[in-house]
């Protein structure tokens, strides 16, 4: 019997037992959609994070406080303390400290109310100075953007960014208009252009106040000076690793520390979050694989089940080949077939549906699916070894039936 009347045999055995067969093919089809939808959630979880880590500038160094510790003993985490201050931004801002930093920007933010008229929103209501603009690779789209001087006389004014303009005025149009923090009464003088949203972070959901203005008005806190977040840009990407060293060890000098382990602070660039972010997002997405391949397994099972029982079904079939001269290969070639005929159809039909639910599920779901050639490509792979490795031991038991017994069976 040739390969092509034994693809033909098997094909026709398959469709005998429709419902039986439909049902065997389903448990694999839901195992390889299942894998393709969450290795493509994990890849689209990493490009967001990326995406969203990137979007801050490639040459950019974080700097951020240490942790506290209250009366009682309580640590908060990193980022909690009050070590950093405007004077440490500006030393960082002299090139004779750092010849190898192009702009510094100092942040002290916090999540306060901002009031419209009858509208409020809660947002991030963020100090700053002139320099951040550059720093944070933003623009402005409608007005200016705050200026030394507002700063050095605690202006009350206030750049909005486009998603807190549209929340308090239905607009970006705003230039102009007042908005009320507390008790104080801020004018609106510009507004950012879009940068996107990921995950829980809207880059445009921010009202930026000078940093005076939050120090003394808006926010206070115990010490004023303190700043929470310091943003360095480097000259350039290939000065990032010479304007990290720098920054590191004029911090070290000013806050009275002698190496990285006793420092109050940390500084962290955009490769370092990246690779952090993405390696946590890939461990998980092994892990999450792991279990949708579970599914794999069960399916497999249930295609040896189906084969064990068209072996009993079809003895005296198998007993009349074999006594018309059919060989135990002919035989076991003959059930490995329909059972790679199983796995094939499952794999193409589970690539299928992955495919149209990582093309369907992101604007539900408000986050992105990558669809990964290998991811496809793999899991079909894997559809029909493990038809052919779940039908050996059926076929092989098939092939071993002796012809008088077989032709005896009921």
């Amino acid at each position: 019997m040739s390969w092509l009347e034994t693809f033909r045999t098997g094909l026709a055995a398959v469709r005998s037992h429709a419902m039986r067969s439909t049902l065997t093919v389903l448990g694999i089809l839901i195992g390889i959609a299942a894998v393709i939808l969450t290795v493509g959630l994990g890849l689209g979880t990493q490009k967001d994070v990326s995406e969203q880590i990137s979007s801050l500038g490639s040459d950019l160094l974080i700097v951020t406080p240490g942790s506290s510790t209250d009366s009682s003993g309580m640590r908060g985490g990193f980022g909690s303390s009050t070590t950093l201050t405007r004077a440490d931004a500006e030393a960082l801002a002299s090139p004779v400290n750092a010849p190898d930093v192009a702009g510094v920007a100092a942040e002290k933010s916090s999540q306060l109310s901002v009031e419209a008229g009858e509208t409020n929103w809660t947002t991030a209501v963020t100090g700053t100075t002139a320099s951040w603009l550059d720093v944070r690779g933003r623009e402005v789209a409608q007005g200016r953007f705050l200026t030394e001087d507002d700063d050095l006389s605690s202006a009350a004014v206030v750049v909005l960014g486009s998603e807190t303009a549209e929340q308090l005025f239905g607009t970006t149009s705003v230039v102009g208009q007042t908005v009320t923090v507390g008790t104080t009464d801020l004018q609106v003088v510009g507004v950012l252009t879009a940068a996107g949203a990921s995950g829980s972070s809207n880059l445009d959901d921010v009202a930026l106040v000078p940093l005076s203005t939050a120090a003394e008005t808006l926010i206070g806190g115990t010490s004023r000076n303190a700043v929470s977040t310091i943003y360095v840009q480097a000259a350039s990407g290939e000065h990032l690793s010479a304007a990290s060293q720098e920054v590191q060890n004029l911090l070290l000098a000013l806050h009275g520390a002698t190496d990285a382990e006793s420092a109050d602070f940390t500084v962290e660039s955009q490769d370092s979050l990246v690779s952090t972010a993405t390696a946590v997002y890939r461990t998980l997405t092994v892990l999450l694989t792991g279990i949708a391949g579970l599914s794999l397994l069960v399916g497999g099972i249930g295609v040896m089940n189906i084969m064990l029982v068209s072996v009993t079904e079809r003895t005296r079939e198998i007993g009349l080949r074999k006594a018309l001269g059919a060989p135990p290969w002919a035989i076991r070639r003959q059930f490995l077939v329909e059972a790679s005929v199983l796995g094939l159809t499952g794999g193409v039909l589970g690539a299928a549906l992955g495919i149209a639910a990582a093309l369907g599920l992101p604007s539900l779901l408000g986050t992105s699916i990558v669809v990964s050639g290998l991811a496809v490509g793999g899991s079909v792979v894997v559809a029909v070894v493990i038809g052919l490795v779940f039908g050996v031991y059926p076929a092989t038991r098939a092939a071993r039936l002796a012809p008088i017994d077989a032709l005896r069976a009921e």
